[in-house]
């Protein structure tokens, strides 16, 4: 039996379309099906060698608008096919704007022995499929190519022939095609005139990833966590008013702070978050700045009374989510 690399689909600018041809920023995203997204791939056929291709629409979605239960019905059809003996990969089509939220979603839920193995691709597109000259079918070649490549594994993205690795991606530019970065750690490696050419090793799954039956919650369990930002004249007025209920919001569970420099939050939201934690509320700062990741602070500073995280502050968000939902 002919192996297979599967093609989900998720929506995104990859799948847009706009009235005219020169417009790649007036577009509508998610209107392009995943196997028209497919047959507009050149040299498809070269790049999956021996290999059929296969693809399922999961969902059709701005991936600004993605809420948990998309993840979670990715995630299923992730491990679906994963587990399937004759699926060499997974390549996932995605918008761009919560493409590394998603890809970070993956790596934490995925089965490491599934991904040890086995690589999921999310790609992209920076234009629309309508554009004169769109990005995503050679993004989507590159991808095939990362999936296919021996030894391949982990979670990735790869986007204008870049390899990121989930853990360290971050869109870095609203327009650019080359629109990802990552940061320190750099690109996993690249790809060139469709062959893979390693920079560093393939990322492993984390080895405490959740179970994936332990997050098959419905989309009114996922644990609330919100996001803020520290800033010059922050106030603890948005931490007091996310502590009061309205009627059909979940309890607030986590906030996820940004702080300035490293890791350090303004002493009027830090006094309001010291005292939504002592209400059970779990805090969680992370640096604000794009490269480097807070480092263990002095005793004296009060900020230290909160976890630190040296994930993104959108990952940590997701990381946190898990972890609470996993230790409700």
């Amino acid at each position: 039996m002919r192996k297979k690399l599967v093609f989900l689909g998720m929506g995104g600018t990859i799948a847009g379309t706009a009235a005219s041809a020169g417009d790649n920023v007036g577009y509508t995203a998610a209107q392009v099906g995943v196997q028209a997204l497919l047959d507009s791939v050149p040299g498809l056929k070269a790049v999956l060698g021996g290999h059929t291709a296969l693809s399922e629409q999961v969902c059709q979605i701005d991936s600004k608008d993605l809420v948990p239960a998309d993840w979670q019905a990715l995630l299923y059809r992730v491990t679906h096919y994963l587990a399937m003996d004759t699926v060499t990969g997974l390549v996932v089509t995605h918008g761009t704007d919560t493409l590394e939220e998603t890809a970070y979603f993956l790596s934490r839920t995925v089965p490491a022995e599934l991904l040890s193995r086995k690589s999921v691709v999310l790609t992209c597109a920076m234009r629309p499929a309508s554009s004169l000259t769109p990005d995503g079918p050679g993004n989507m070649a590159d991808a095939a190519a990362v999936a296919l490549c021996p030894g391949a594994e982990g979670v990735l993205v790869v986007c204008a022939g870049k390899i990121h690795s989930a853990a360290h991606v971050q869109k870095v530019h609203p327009y650019r095609t080359d629109a990802f970065d990552s940061g320190e750690a750099g690109p996993v490696g690249l790809v060139e005139e469709g062959r893979v050419r390693l920079l560093n090793a393939w990322p492993a799954a984390p080895a405490n990833a959740p179970a994936v039956a332990s997050i098959a919650l419905p989309a009114s369990a996922w644990p609330r966590v919100e996001l803020l930002f520290s800033h010059a004249g922050a106030t603890g007025a948005v931490v007091r008013a996310l502590l009061q209920q309205d009627a059909g919001d979940a309890p607030l569970r986590g906030i996820v702070v940004a702080g300035t420099g490293n890791g350090t939050i303004h002493q009027a939201m830090e006094t309001a978050l010291l005292a939504a934690q002592g209400q059970g509320i779990r805090v969680v700062r992370v640096s604000r700045c794009a490269y480097g990741q807070v480092v263990g602070g002095s005793p004296s500073d009060r900020s230290g009374a909160f976890a630190a995280s040296g994930l993104s502050a959108v990952k940590a968000r997701i990381a946190l989510m898990l972890e609470i939902a996993e230790q409700p």
